[in-house]
């Protein structure tokens, strides 16, 4: 019993009040950018960009714990951080490419999979403490997303436009 306690007691070297609060700011930013998403009613809204936050910062927190790891101290175990922004950036694209959709022509989910790679990075950057890298790439998602839609959709610019050859099929057939 006494190894069990040991084993999940240990400490951690990010103190746990701090990785606490670096993963609720993950999950407040992540839902500033899903809740836009919502509020225009568009697909992966607030749980999803939460989760892909949290997540992000989840594994951001990982990267610091593994570096000032004992076991990892040793001159055989090579440790590499990067490789974790590496990998979450491909998992987060790879889900982000899962909502862009072709069809009929146009293309849908751009968007979305954009504000879901950038929740990733706004949450790795939570996750290793960059919170003014994350509040600030937080506020430039809701800028974009929010005023410039706003904006297009009053000026008509960034409308869906057919793709090329669809008018021409549509008029033949």
């Amino acid at each position: 019993m006494e190894q069990l306690v040991e084993e999940f007691g240990h400490p951690t070297y990010v103190p746990f009040p701090v990785i606490a609060a670096r993963l609720l700011l993950a999950a407040l930013f992540g839902a500033a950018i899903g809740f836009e998403r919502e509020w225009r009613n568009r697909p992966a809204g607030l749980r999803t960009h939460i989760l892909v936050c949290v997540a992000a910062a989840t594994f951001g927190i990982l990267t610091i714990e593994i570096v000032h790891a004992p076991m990892f101290a040793q001159e055989s175990a090579k440790v590499d951080p990067i490789r974790v922004v590496e990998a979450v950036t491909a998992g987060v694209a790879f889900l982000a490419a899962g909502s862009i959709m072709f069809s009929r022509g146009e293309v849908h989910g751009l968007t979305t999979g954009a504000g879901m790679w950038m929740s990733g990075a706004i949450g790795v950057a939570c996750g290793l403490g960059l919170w003014q890298i994350a509040a600030f790439g937080t506020l430039l998602v809701l800028l974009v997303a929010g005023l410039l839609h706003s904006f297009s959709a009053r000026s008509g610019i960034g409308e869906t436009q057919p793709a090329p050859g669809k008018a021409e099929r549509s008029r033949k057939g």
